[in-house]
């Protein structure tokens, strides 16, 4: 700790020392200066960010897809799936298509969504609701905060 010395007096400082001038918070006023082995600086700074990367969780979008005329079993197994999805953190979209006709008939579509959200419904919560996008209805669902 020197305090607030001038550029050239912490220059010849560093050069003293065998050392360099590095630069740590250069937004302050004034300017925040540490006389260190800068190789050694970057290396502990590359470890920090590293240990950081690794602790942090990436949330993945996974996707579930019904049809509009799904049997109970198939929807108890694909909910079976979405659980073991919202149980390691990650979200899912469920999406249904509908072909041909089908889409006169999205009524059929709402209700298997809706059975598959009460199915899963211990484990993940409706972040966006059934909406028609074209020939595609789409719900996402997020995990439970309690449930993690």
């Amino acid at each position: 700790m020197r305090g607030i010395v001038s550029i050239d007096e912490a220059l010849s400082l560093a050069e003293e020392a065998d050392l360099d001038l590095v630069n740590i918070s250069p937004n302050a006023d004034p300017p925040v200066c540490k006389i260190l082995d800068y190789g050694k600086y970057r290396y502990e700074q590359q470890k920090k960010e590293k240990t950081a990367k690794k602790n942090q969780h990436v949330t993945e979008i996974k996707e579930i897809r019904l049809s509009a005329s799904i049997e109970d079993h198939d929807v108890e197994v694909k909910a079976k799936a979405a659980t073991k999805f919202l149980q390691d953190g990650d979200k899912v979209k469920v999406s249904l298509r509908f072909r041909g006709r089908e889409r006169d008939y999205t009524q059929l579509g709402f209700d298997a969504m809706k059975k598959f959200a009460d199915m899963v419904a211990d484990y993940g919560v409706i972040e966006k609701e059934p909406k028609m996008e074209g020939r595609r209805m789409n719900m996402f669902l997020a995990p439970k905060k309690d449930k993690k």
